[in-house]
């Protein structure tokens, strides 16, 4: 069992829950303006990283890193990363309206935007997302090919978030936390295998 530091009510790991959750709502907060997300989550992935190197996973370090590294690339990703979302939908809409071979069209459309989302989320967790995100994508789409099974947990995160957004409106905000703690350890995990 871990011994407490003086003045800790709940342990190690209750602490590290609290700051993860408070660091969710720093980024749920970051997303409001949509361009930012990709930005946000890997700040969050940086900061829930830093944590396992004794860095502190606080809202005010994650504000921190966030003014850092805020540039107009992060602004780019997050403008690519929107568009890729708006074509992807008006395809699936596309799709509905009946025209010949739309069932074909969808499940290829569907197809193309899970590993696009696979692809994104996983570049977020990647340490080069902070300066280069070209790389960071590039990266992700080797790691997305070569561990399988870090995609179905990337894809199984996004679930879980969804249905804790969708059955429980307010634990949207919580989300983005989980899912950046998600995303570090698949990133951690797929280090330690590798390494």
């Amino acid at each position: 069992m871990p011994v407490r530091e003086p003045g800790e009510v709940f342990g190690p790991r209750m602490t590290l829950f609290a700051d993860m959750l408070s660091v969710g709502l720093a980024t749920a907060v970051t997303c409001l303006p949509v361009v930012t997300v990709p930005a946000a989550l890997s700040a969050a992935c940086a900061v829930l990283r830093g944590a396992g190197e004794g860095q502190p996973a606080t809202a005010g370090w994650y504000f921190t890193v966030l003014r850092r590294r805020l540039r107009a690339g992060d602004l780019a990703a997050g403008a690519v990363a929107l568009a890729g979302a708006l074509l992807f939908l008006a395809d699936l809409a596309l799709a509905g309206a009946g025209l010949p071979g739309a069932p074909l069209f969808a499940v290829v459309a569907a197809c193309i935007g899970v590993a696009a989302l696979v692809v994104g989320l996983r570049a977020c967790a990647r340490p080069e997302s902070l300066t280069d995100w070209p790389a960071a994508v590039r990266a992700a789409a080797r790691d997305a090919v070569r561990d399988v099974g870090g995609s179905a947990l990337v894809l199984l995160a996004v679930a879980t978030a969804t249905l804790c957004a969708w059955m429980l409106v307010p634990l949207a905000f919580l989300a983005p936390g989980p899912l950046a703690l998600a995303l570090t350890a698949v990133h951690v995990r797929q280090n330690a295998e590798s390494g």
